[in-house]
């Protein structure tokens, strides 16, 4: 603001405009004092002239004024997409990367940390100095903390970043933060950030199967995956339209579209060293339609010679045989610890009576389980027996929730965790009878986290906006959360891709649009509250940060 003085001042009028500019400079300048007071010089008094002809006393020697400090308002937690669950506010000038920046590792930390420093100091685009002294700007990386596993502290103080974290994977969650922020603002807000996800399992399935998709794209969205915290991405790479990756053991059965080995190693490279697992499915005994195309004999038939699509007949041998010869294979070439198991849609058991219209399962189900043995039993038989040969690997291991059944003679093993996807089922069964039986559940729910292209079936495609403003992981099936009591026991959720109608959108056209409904299924997977920002501006938020 500019002060002008209009026309010649003199004595007591002239004394108080130069108080005023002190003030006014004092207060400018950020110092939470005011100004000393200013004595009336000589020959004038706050009444008027001085007629005394005496000396004046001699002037005080002045008292040093400190320097006036700059003062910071509290900071706001930093803008990234999954927000921050904590943030102590804090006064100070933030950080931001400057010509002396660089980011190091702590000595003890840095074989497990190294390509996480590599990674962050290449996006900032500082230099990563490895072990050496933080110096005042850098970022520091370390482990340690007794925090929740894939939490991290990042700390900005001292003109520094510091994150720590229990495990490699939090630390690296400390770094998107950071990377985000950076993207968003340009700089990190001063202050302590404390962080976990709300849920263990988070991520993407993409149906390969129905439609080939490069392996380029596919580490595409790996990259973006990491970035959201998202930390699984499921493969559903066989299915009746094709099998999409090479085979040693049976090449017969693999599209001439496929991923080759060499291309799924990089794949899986690719994701460890973004944290995230790469969760494999080879579907069965529904779905096998590219397995039935190379050995017909497989085929399941009806006692009125219909022969539904992709099903195999699980009374013959030969149809075990060679699934199992498929999980051995490759269960070494997905290193991971999770495997979906399928299981979902087996036409046998989507008819109104499966013992009438497939006598031959329900020949060989009472041969296996006595006289009370039905064709269900036989079908979860199935999926024991595929469970049996993948679980030597350690994996933990789910199927859809229409692979599983009540009042039978078998019931699914404990360890199976439920994909539940629907309830359109025949014989459907809400969420709570699984979970109130024990049961964990990752959430697929189909209204709201089903991406269908073409739109089949009274799919339509999902909104970003939709899910943010409504859907928790407590939404399992339809629009109704499950009892709260139940959150435990739900692990987490996977926004689904599937291609049911391959020609429908290009590879382009789908990255294009699950980009924000994947955004906002992370956002409630890393926290279910209902979030502070407005739906515009989580929308512009995350077009800033990716």
């Amino acid at each position: 603001m500019r002060y002008s003085i209009r026309g010649p001042r003199r004595g007591p009028a002239l004394m108080a405009t130069a108080v005023a500019l002190v003030t006014v400079a004092a207060c400018s300048n950020g110092s939470p004092s005011a100004p000393p007071a200013v004595p009336p010089p000589t020959g004038s008094s706050p009444s008027g002239p001085v007629t005394s002809t005496a000396a004046p006393p001699p002037s005080p020697t002045p008292t040093p004024t400190p320097s006036p400090t700059k003062s910071y308002p509290l900071s706001a937690a930093p803008q990234v997409v999954p927000a921050v669950r904590d943030h102590t506010a804090a006064r100070g000038p933030g950080w931001k990367p400057g010509p002396g920046t660089g980011v190091v590792v702590a000595a003890k930390d840095e074989r497990a940390l190294a390509d996480e420093a590599r990674l962050v100091a290449g996006e900032l685009g500082v230099p990563y100095r490895g072990t050496a002294a933080a110096r005042p700007g850098d970022v520091s990386l370390a482990l340690g903390g007794q925090g929740a596993p894939e939490s991290y502290r990042l700390a900005v103080q001292g003109g520094g970043v510091r994150i720590t974290g229990p495990d490699q994977a939090g630390v690296f969650y400390g770094t998107r933060t950071l990377k985000q922020s950076v993207r968003s603002t340009g700089a990190v807000p001063e202050g302590v950030v404390t962080d976990a996800p709300a849920k263990p399992q988070r991520g993407l399935m993409v149906d390969i199967a129905r439609k080939h998709f490069t392996a380029g794209w596919i580490e595409a969205r790996l990259r973006e995956m990491a970035d959201l915290k998202l930390n699984q991405l499921g493969l559903h790479f066989s299915d009746d339209q094709g099998f999409r990756i090479a085979s040693d053991s049976h090449p017969e059965v693999v599209s001439a579209q496929h991923l080759t080995k060499a291309e799924v190693r990089r794949i899986v490279a690719l994701a460890a060293s973004l944290h995230i697992t790469v969760v494999p499915e080879i579907d069965s005994p529904g779905h096998l339609g590219a397995v039935i195309a190379a050995h017909p004999d497989l085929q399941l038939v009806s006692a009125t010679g219909r022969t539904p699509r992709g099903a195999v007949d699980i009374s013959k041998p030969a149809a075990a045989k060679i699934v199992d010869e498929l999980l051995r294979e490759y269960a070494g070439l997905f290193p991971g610890g999770h495997w979906h198991l399928g299981a979902d849609e087996y036409v046998a058991l989507m008819s109104r009576n499966p013992e009438a219209t497939y006598p031959q399962l329900a020949r060989a189900a009472t041969a296996e389980y006595g006289a009370s043995g039905r064709v269900q039993d036989l079908a979860t038989g199935w999926l024991n027996d595929r469970a049996a040969v993948v679980r030597p690997t350690g994996k933990a291991l789910r199927a859809w929730n229409d692979g599983f059944f009540t009042g039978g003679v078998v019931s699914a093993d404990r360890d199976i965790q439920v994909a539940y996807w629907t309830g359109k089922e025949i014989g459907a069964r809400t969420p709570a009878s699984y979970l109130s039986a024990g049961r964990k559940l990752i959430n697929y729910n189909d209204e709201y986290l089903y991406y269908v292209l073409g739109q089949p079936n009274q799919f339509t495609y999902p909104t970003g906006r939709r899910i943010y403003q409504e859907w928790t992981p407590l939404v399992v099936r339809g629009t109704a959360p499950v009892p709260a009591r139940y959150d435990p026991q739900i692990l987490g959720g996977m926004f689904a891709v599937w291609c049911d109608l391959a020609g429908a959108q290009t590879q382009a056209q789908v990255a294009d649009g699950i980009r924000m409904p994947l955004t906002a299924t992370a956002q409630k997977l890393w926290d279910a509250r209902k979030p502070t920002l407005s739906w515009a501006e989580f929308r512009s938020l995350a077009g800033r940060v990716r």
